[in-house]
């Protein structure tokens, strides 16, 4: 795909992939909608990206409010003419044990995890299909791939909003609009600045800029999925497969010391 003077809209912008991929999307001159819930770090992004010759629209909104998909799809419209691309890119986390986290904690990871780009995605339709190169990208998670203990409702969303976007792909099969999927693995990101697992627990970093080139390189290339996270989690994502009840055992060695370095994980 030709991302030149493409409308991209962005949610998540602010900060960490989100706020990575629009910079290296920038690169391509494109005319991007930077959707997040603070002004200041998206009129700071907006004035970077425009240093790079691409174009920039802030839309601050909070997406799980009702009508705000539909609100943020018609300022891109109206500020751009339509919508090539959607990255569907916000979203949150609280780790911990289930009946330890709050009602409130639930609901919010799946409003904004998944009701809101499924709806987000179902406004944008209408304009992804009048452009010659419509595209939605779902950034979903490692986690999405293979559940973690302490993440029971996290790793329900993103496996959701994997599985819609498969869905999605098939039902739009044929009819111009293309749909990537991409599965971080642990990111050094502001989201996760408050967790305490590194590799022992199973959990590799690298940086949003690295995820951010992949994700690049794979709208330019057509790609269907791209999988992040590090040689262990592959090798994870392989046997859980083959033997889940191996991944079972191993993940139950570490499960003390996971549910230590997690139990404070939360972008809430």
């Amino acid at each position: 795909m030709d991302l030149r003077n493409a409308s991209i809209l962005l949610t998540g912008a602010g900060s960490g992939i989100g706020h990575a991929l629009a910079l290296r999307l920038a690169e391509h001159t494109p005319r991007l909608t930077l959707v997040g819930r603070r002004q200041q770090p998206l009129d700071e992004l907006a004035d970077r990206v425009r240093e790079q010759g691409a174009q920039a629209h802030v839309v601050t909104a909070d997406l799980t409010e009702p009508g705000a998909p539909e609100t943020v799809v018609a300022s891109a419209r109206a500020e751009f003419g339509g919508v090539d691309v959607l990255v569907n890119n916000a979203g949150n986390v609280r780790a911990g044990r289930l009946e330890v986290i709050e009602e409130s904690e639930v609901v919010a990871q799946i409003a904004l995890n998944l009701t809101a780009p499924i709806l987000l995605t179902r406004a944008a339709l209408p304009s992804l299909r009048e452009s010659d190169r419509g595209l939605v990208i779902n950034i979903s998670s490692g986690i999405g791939l293979i559940a973690m203990p302490f993440y029971a409702t996290y790793a329900a969303t993103k496996a959701g909003i994997a599985h819609f976007g498969e869905a999605l792909r098939r039902e739009l099969y044929g009819e111009g609009v293309h749909v990537l999927t991409v599965y971080p693995g642990a990111t050094s990101t502001p989201m996760m600045e408050s967790s305490k697992a590194g590799v022992e627990e199973g959990f590799e970093y690298e940086s949003p800029e690295a995820v951010a080139d992949a994700t690049v390189e794979a709208i330019r290339n057509g790609s269907l999925n791209v999988i992040r996270g590090g040689q262990q989690r592959s090798d994870m994502i392989a046997t859980n497969r083959e033997d889940p009840a191996s991944v079972d055992r191993m993940l139950g060695e570490r499960k003390a010391l996971l549910e230590t370095a997690v139990e404070g994980h939360s972008s809430m």
